[in-house]
């Protein structure tokens, strides 16, 4: 029996390039009309019994090649469960090798987060008592732009997901992040909602998504980057959420993201916008500060390097709503790698544990809620 390597799926990107034997050269397919890649989702059917291994051999030249030493790639025979797998980076090509035991094998840059699953997401969250859904408009592609309410407090809270769509520990997240709001037995949660309006939105960039896009859009624009002057033509994502911003106020912000590099969970702040403050500054390091108390999963020392004063990209959506609105605003980066200071052999860094840290930065903010 041949050797079958499929990416057309929702959120699949491969491409075969050459093989010999057990050995299998594979490419990833850029963004459409960008130079961006990294990201891969494919299933290979038809090798039970044999040992193979699968080279990606463009991963040199990939956005951030940075981010393969010290990663290992996932592989999972259900869809459910993924697991680490044997990983070396070496003269430009990521290989991995594994037994495989099963007719069909799936392999991920991370655990898939699937256009279908958040629409089922959205679905669930929909139906439950005090929850509202909003299609904010459409995208390029014509797929919906879902928004999700809960809460009747007054303090405006954002939390919104996966503008680069091949970051899908950012929507793994909001799952976990809607689970907690949404339950009724949770009194932390029920504070939230009586102190906080919460403004959601699960997947900032579905068509990226579906596409197995790992940075952009539907035409290769880069949402983080459209933030001081989105266009219903080029980042239509961005100018209806923004939109939508204005006319709710913001205090307190979270864009949730994926890290290539770094083996850690760390935050992003807004230094160096022109409106800086101390006093808000400080409601930024605090929150970090005290997340780091609440769950071994968050750390504060690594990090990206902090912008100097007045140099700040308003494109970026943390340093906008930071300026156009006084807000608490953060990015919050999970790794592709592992969590160092807590890692796990077997899974690294993975879906529950992004769900469970969701849980902590909600506990966290409740901690807070007052003084933002």
């Amino acid at each position: 029996m041949s050797i079958e390597i499929n990416a057309a799926f929702d959120g699949g990107n491969i491409r075969t390039v050459g093989s010999n034997g057990d050995r299998i050269d594979l490419e990833i397919v850029k963004d459409k009309d960008s130079d961006f890649y990294q990201w891969f989702y494919f299933r290979v059917a038809g090798a039970k019994g044999r040992q193979l291994t699968l080279r990606i051999v463009n991963a040199g030249n990939s956005a951030y090649p940075g981010g393969w030493p010290g990663y290992s790639a996932r592989m999972s025979t259900d869809r459910q469960d993924w697991v680490t797998v044997d990983t070396e980076y070496g003269d430009g090509a990521l290989s991995f090798t594994c037994e495989v035991d099963s007719d069909l094998v799936w392999f991920a840059y991370f655990a898939p987060y699937t256009v279908e699953r958040h629409n089922q997401l959205v679905a669930d969250m929909a139906a439950r008592p005090g929850v509202s859904h909003r299609e904010l408009g459409k995208t390029l592609d014509g797929r919906s732009l879902d928004y999700l309410t809960l809460g009747d407090g007054p303090k405006q809270v954002w939390l919104y997901a996966r503008q680069h769509p091949g970051e899908t520990m950012a929507e793994w997240w909001m799952e976990g992040a809607l689970e907690k709001l949404t339950d009724a037995t949770d009194e932390t949660a029920r504070t939230l909602r009586e102190k906080a309006t919460f403004h959601i939105i699960p997947n900032m960039n579905p068509d990226g998504s579906y596409r197995g896009h790992l940075r952009t859009n539907a035409i290769g624009v880069n949402l983080n980057r459209e933030w001081h002057a989105p266009s219903m033509e080029r980042s239509p994502e961005v100018f209806l959420t923004l939109k939508r911003m204005d006319e709710t106020g913001v205090d307190f912000a979270m864009d949730v993201h994926g890290d290539e590099a770094i083996p850690a969970n760390f935050l992003a702040g807004f230094e160096g916008i022109p409106s800086w403050t101390d006093a808000l500054g400080e409601k930024y390091y605090e929150y970090g500060r005290r997340l780091e108390k609440a769950t071994r999963d968050f750390q504060t020392e690594k990090g990206y390097p902090k912008s100097a004063p007045g140099k700040a990209n308003p494109a970026l959506s943390t340093n906008q709503l930071a300026e156009r609105f006084g807000a608490v605003s953060m990015t919050l980066e999970m790794p592709f790698k592992d969590h160092d200071p807590n890692p796990d052999a077997q899974r690294a860094w993975s879906p529950e544990r992004c769900k469970t840290l969701a849980h902590a930065c909600l506990d966290t903010l409740a901690g807070m809620i007052d003084e933002i």
